[in-house]
């Protein structure tokens, strides 16, 4: 059996020198090297823009809501899928360059690998679809709504590569759509102060409703958080949950019209943290003129442009922090999952909305 590298360099096929993620193709042949894990693959949950930005390009500018009713759309977003994988090895989107995660079964463990997997463990990579060597065998039951798709097929868990073995107290649609975006209610944890006041933009979905809920419980009663939807049906849904304190929606490109917005609520303040978990492009300028100077702004969205960000906060005189969506931090699995067991009202939203 081959030695393989932690990080998987082993498997990049072109350009040479560089980690998988960036890599245009990696090797994604199934016979497992030495520190490796090979998944069998139930269901792929896609990056929320990359899936967006699939079925707008296979379906003639149409987005996922549109095509779920729609066998024929459907089957050209498979096509587009299939064909990602076979030139790349992987799910890597060439337009977005995100991913996404899976779940599966552990099938073979290489003899070097160090973990506390076992042959059979359900999990769920924490490791994105762009980096992940991939062989979809055939797409069975798409979700568009929801960006998840049933496959047959195997994938490869490098040494390096994060899961979370999937808990027994919830269904596996609920915690795959969570562990999804674990990052971002995790930073949310990290970045939110007693006081703070705390902007989240794309507050009504998925990743928002979790920020909303960790930047409330850390800013606690004298901080504030606002939640900028981006249409009154999702900024109801975050209503109904109480999750903020300010609830307004609005295009998240109108760069002017949301400083003005958070002008208005904080008295000319502006906010401590503003949290960005939209999934459409050009709302850097939007997050960065509504935080303070010496504030922070997290992009979690990979529609983000970080130089679009860069040289528009130059552009303005804007002095604020900015991190890159880093899907990782420390716990976050356990932070995400908790969350779903501490707030019922968010748990029966995740159950009838991904479940």
């Amino acid at each position: 059996m081959k030695k393989g590298c932690p990080y998987g360099t082993h498997r990049v096929i072109e350009p040479k020198g560089v980690l998988p993620q960036p890599a245009d193709k990696i090797d994604n042949t199934m016979e497992i090297y030495d520190n490796e894990v090979l998944i069998d693959v139930q269901t792929l949950n896609i990056d929320s823009a990359s899936f967006t930005e699939i079925v707008r390009r296979s379906c003639d500018g149409k987005k996922p809501t549109d095509i779920d009713n729609s066998p024929e759309d459907q089957e050209k977003v498979k096509k587009t899928m299939m064909e990602i994988v076979k030139n790349a090895g992987k799910h890597k989107n060439p337009w977005t360059g995100s991913g996404g995660m899976l779940i599966g079964t552990v099938k073979e463990i290489g003899p070097a690998y160090v973990g506390d997997l076992k042959v059979g463990d359900k999990l769920a990579t924490l490791v994105s679809l762009s980096l992940t060597p991939l062989v979809i065998e055939e797409i069975h039951e798409m979700r568009p709504g929801i960006d998840q798709v049933d496959i047959t097929g195997q994938a490869i868990l490098f040494q390096s590569g994060i899961y979370a073995v999937l808990p027994d107290d919830m269904p596996e649609g609920l915690a795959l759509s969570a562990l999804d975006v674990a990052g971002a209610p995790a930073q949310a944890a990290k970045l939110s102060k007693p006081g703070d006041t705390i902007l989240v933009i794309g507050g009504g979905g998925k990743s928002g409703l979790l920020c909303l809920y960790e930047a409330k419980k850390r800013a606690g009663v004298t901080g504030k958080v606002i939640c900028a939807a981006g249409s009154q049906k999702s900024e109801d849904r975050a209503r109904k949950l109480d999750l903020a304190d300010e609830y307004f929606h609005m295009d998240a490109t109108d760069a002017v019209g949301m400083y003005n917005k958070i002008m208005e609520l904080t008295d000319g303040k502006l906010c401590d943290v503003v949290i960005n978990c939209v999934n459409i492009p050009n709302t850097e300028m939007a997050s960065i003129l509504s935080c303070k100077d010496d504030g922070t702004v997290y992009f979690f969205s990979m529609a983000t442009d970080f130089t679009k960000a860069a040289l528009g906060a130059e552009g303005v005189g804007k002095d604020v922090n900015m991190m890159v969506g880093n899907g990782y931090t420390k716990g976050h699995a356990e932070i995400t999952l908790q969350v779903l067991r501490e707030h019922e009202g968010i748990k029966k939203l995740f159950e009838e909305m991904y479940a």
